[in-house]
């Protein structure tokens, strides 16, 4: 079961920087990360990615987005 974290309604960098500070906790396994901007999608995206994380986005709307992060 993946762990969930709702950075909805954040600004930038603090999406990236509530992310980091989860993965960085858990070490490896999946988490959810809610994001309410594509530039907070994209910029949370890259920052995992950068970290070796897996990254799926799994569910696009116009107020949100879902990102699947995987590690081990």
């Amino acid at each position: 079961m993946s762990e969930v974290v709702d950075a909805r309604g954040l600004s930038c960098p603090q999406p990236v920087l509530v992310m980091l500070k989860k993965v960085e906790a858990i070490g490896s396994g999946k988490v959810d990360i809610l994001v309410d901007t594509e530039t907070s999608m994209e910029n949370v995206s890259r920052a995992a990615g950068s970290k070796g994380w897996s990254v799926t986005v799994v569910s696009e709307s116009d107020e949100e987005y879902r990102i699947e992060l995987s590690k081990g």
